[in-house]
């Protein structure tokens, strides 16, 4: 039986068209994003199909859908115990609802995921702005996000990997400059990192700030690259651990895995901070909840998820915005850290 021409969706002129709906959007809509090929294939369908643009869905897609949208490719496991996004979402949920804005989250999972998921929601209109996180090094989702200048989005991300995007990026170089000279003046020179992916664009601007302070000031230097869990920091913590003259101090990038670090330290006892120092970065309850008290590199995440809730709004409504920094971080020394070992 023929389906009737009132019922005709761009689902059906997809599945007839043998392409994905957000590209049936595209041609119909007469967006970029889709071949002269492919646009001519799908009104072609649509016209033997007898689609007809619905009046109340057009009225629909123009209209403000008052939604913020985030995608999300963390491990699930990570995410439950992981404090950075938790208090990014919770800063950004609680200022975008003053204004009756909800978050809408959706999980990437799969490679090509998050570029799919950004794919639909610029096609579809789904959302009215979108924030960009873990942005890495070539990412695709810039280049693609760059290309549709009608999306609204703010990247959470360097200047030097945002592209043309408006971004929020965190003083990240400035702050590896702190913790290394910090741990320099307490007399240590062996000092390791264990970072996050390295494909991630932070963990590589942060790579190469600890290297160059560290041979700027002589300091012997090591970095190991995990995937943030408690679990990976543990192997990390035990491997850097192993080597006959291991560092005297080891910074990690998140509070989770400098608190599976003090436990692999109890378990093979050495004493924190008097036979190694452990710091973290981005400072959480979790730092003062542990024995000893995590030292750590301190920002309010809670605070720039509010203010990129704030500059999301302004996008919104058309204004323009830059590339802004956050509130630098700041060093709070607790007492994991302390002076190097004698014969350091």
């Amino acid at each position: 039986m023929p389906i009737q021409k009132s019922k005709v969706t761009i689902f059906d002129v997809a599945k007839a068209s043998g392409v994905s709906s957000s590209a049936v959007s595209y041609a119909l809509n007469g967006k970029s994003g889709v071949s002269d090929v492919t646009r001519d294939k799908v009104l072609k369908v649509a016209r033997e199909l007898g689609w007809k643009p619905n009046g109340a869905a057009q009225a629909l897609a123009k209209a403000k859908t008052q939604r913020v949208g985030l995608v999300l490719s963390y491990d699930p496991k990570l995410l439950s115990v992981e404090s950075y996004m938790m208090e990014l979402i919770s800063g950004l949920g609680a200022e975008l609802e003053k204004y009756d804005y909800s978050l809408l989250i959706r999980m990437a999972v799969g490679e090509d995921a998050k570029l799919s998921i950004i794919d639909d929601w610029i096609a579809t209109g789904n959302v009215d702005a979108m924030l960009l996180v873990n942005v890495e090094l070539g990412d695709p989702c810039v280049a693609l996000l760059e290309e549709h200048e009608e999306m609204p989005v703010l990247a959470i991300a360097d200047a030097s990997v945002a592209g043309n995007l408006p971004s929020l990026s965190s003083a990240d170089a400035d702050a590896v400059r702190q913790a290394v000279q910090y741990l320099y003046d307490l007399g240590h020179r062996q000092i390791a990192r264990v970072g996050g992916p390295e494909s991630l664009a932070h963990s590589y601007i942060r790579d190469s700030a600890f290297a160059d302070v560290a041979s700027e000031l002589g300091m012997r230097y090591r970095c190991l690259h995990t995937d943030y869990t408690p679990e990976t920091g543990s192997e990390a913590t035990k491997r850097l651990l192993a080597f006959s003259e291991h560092p005297t101090a080891i910074i990690y990038d998140n509070d989770v895995m400098a608190l599976a670090g003090l436990g692999v330290a109890a378990s093979q006892g050495i004493k924190v901070p008097e036979e190694i120092s452990i710091m973290s970065w981005d400072d959480s309850f979790m730092c003062t909840a542990a024995y000893p008290n995590l030292t750590a590199m301190g920002r309010d995440v809670v605070d720039t998820g509010k203010q990129a809730a704030e500059l999301l709004l302004k996008l919104i409504g058309g204004e323009r915005v830059g590339h802004l920094m956050e509130e630098p971080y700041e060093l709070r020394a607790r007492t994991s850290t302390g002076p190097a070992p004698a014969g350091e």
